[in-house]
């Protein structure tokens, strides 16, 4: 049986690539298993109570339905704490005070032979604030109640040994079937990302492995262009000891232009075609599906 989700974040209005991936997502579920519905509101400041009930609206509208209840990340602040106390503890996150134009300025003078490597959030932190083994073993601090987190891969992959992930679909290059990642690529391609902001509590990616592992999805589906982030959700699982669910990238929509639909692509919302009177299965046939 396969548990899915589908989790929007109420900053905006749905368009068609939402429309897609909530169909896959459900339709993944199959007639046996369980589809959920997470708002992934971490973001206070850009989320919306009436982007939550658009959302509602435009998927009923679509003939889907979830099981209930929906989780709301705004909800869940004392789970994402207690998930980077434990990492914590064990030494694999420290506090960062380096803001982009501090990680800018140390990646434009790269040492020679030395490239910079781009992972799924920008550049590959250069490791500024990563505290010494010495620093490290004298350190008998608190975990920060309002710092960004950064996870230490190197610490993370000398715990984890082998990274890996069952793909049912097909990631941007083709991939499909049993993926795996070295130690070494995740030191280099992916690097210390930042499992809190400031401010916020959490990220993205520490909250989507969390809320998961919650929720017992068994089978991830989204875009291709998160294919190399997936690997972050693998890790930051391993590290809580949570189960590595099956995964499903999917192709994007995109505009005549072959960019991705954006929120802001207004033109593109679903409350456009409901208003202008399209059916779902226009929808589908527009996405098609």
């Amino acid at each position: 049986m396969n548990v899915t989700r589908f989790a929007p974040s109420p900053t905006g209005p749905l368009h068609l690539g939402h429309a897609y991936a909530a169909i896959v997502a459900h339709d993944l579920a199959g007639g046996g298993g369980r589809f959920l519905l997470r708002i992934e509101d971490i973001d206070r400041e850009r989320s919306k109570p009436h982007w939550v009930e658009a959302i509602r609206d435009d998927l009923r509208w679509l003939g889907l339905s979830w099981a209930a209840p929906e989780m709301f990340q705004s909800t869940r602040l004392p789970a994402y704490r207690a998930a980077l106390q434990s990492l914590w503890e064990r030494g694999l996150i420290y506090p960062c005070s380096c803001t982009r134009r501090d990680i800018e300025g140390a990646l434009s003078a790269p040492q020679e032979g030395d490239p910079v490597h781009y992972g799924p959030d920008g550049p590959v932190y250069p490791g500024t604030c990563r505290p010494s083994p010495e620093t490290r073993a004298g350190a008998r601090t608190a975990l920060p109640a309002d710092a960004a987190l950064r996870l230490d891969m190197r610490r993370a992959v000398q715990q984890i040994g082998t990274l890996s992930f069952i793909e049912e679909g097909r990631g941007p290059m083709g991939e499909t079937g049993h993926q795996r990642l070295c130690a070494a690529a995740a030191i280099a391609e992916i690097g210390d990302v930042v499992l809190a902001r400031r401010g916020m509590g959490t990220s993205y990616h520490l909250s989507v492995a969390v809320d998961d592992a919650a929720q017992g999805i068994s089978l991830v589906s989204r875009g291709e262009d998160l294919f190399q982030a997936t690997w972050i959700s693998v890790i930051v699982q391993k590290l809580l000891g949570y189960v590595t669910p099956r995964y499903h990238h999917h192709a994007l929509i995109r505009d005549a232009h072959g960019r991705r639909l954006a929120k802001r692509d207004d033109a593109r919302a679903l409350s456009r075609y409901r208003a202008e009177g399209a059916t779902p299965e226009d929808i589908r046939a527009m996405i098609g599906l």
